[in-house]
């Protein structure tokens, strides 16, 4: 496919915007932003520098795009939330935490913006926009 990876790892808040700006040197860049707790609580200024760099991104969680990340692909979040209360539930009712068992997401969603594309000058073909769970116009 010839596509070459690398990895920016900001560890300041200061550092976003250099290790950005440096990427976005790169011809036909985008970007994956992980899902951690620097990205997390940075997330608008990521948003913010991608998109005057014209970087398209891709986050983990619906909020990113429809706060106008290009694309947002991740675990629904709403399901966690319940399934950690059904937990929260089970073990004030006397569950020992250690007897359930480990869940992982069974439910992912393709959130894509098409305001953003369009600013980012991307066409989003059409049969993504069809298997997407949302499509912000």
């Amino acid at each position: 496919m010839r596509v070459t990876i690398a990895a920016i790892d900001p560890r300041h808040d200061g550092d976003i915007e250099p290790a950005l700006t440096q990427f976005a040197q790169e011809p036909s860049g985008g970007l994956v932003i992980v899902p951690n707790p620097f990205n997390s609580r940075n997330d608008g200024a990521i948003a913010a520098v991608a998109a005057r760099l014209r970087l398209p991104a891709i986050y983990p969680f619906g909020l990113n795009a429809q706060r106008g990340g290009l694309i947002s692909y991740g675990f629904d979040t709403i399901e966690q939330q319940r399934g950690a209360a059904v937990y929260v539930d089970r073990i004030l009712k006397g569950e020992k935490p250690g007897d359930l068992p480990v869940q992982a997401p069974t439910k992912y969603q393709l959130i894509i913006n098409l305001k953003t594309a369009k600013a980012l000058g991307l066409e989003v073909p059409m049969h993504l926009q069809q298997i997407a769970d949302e499509v912000i116009e």
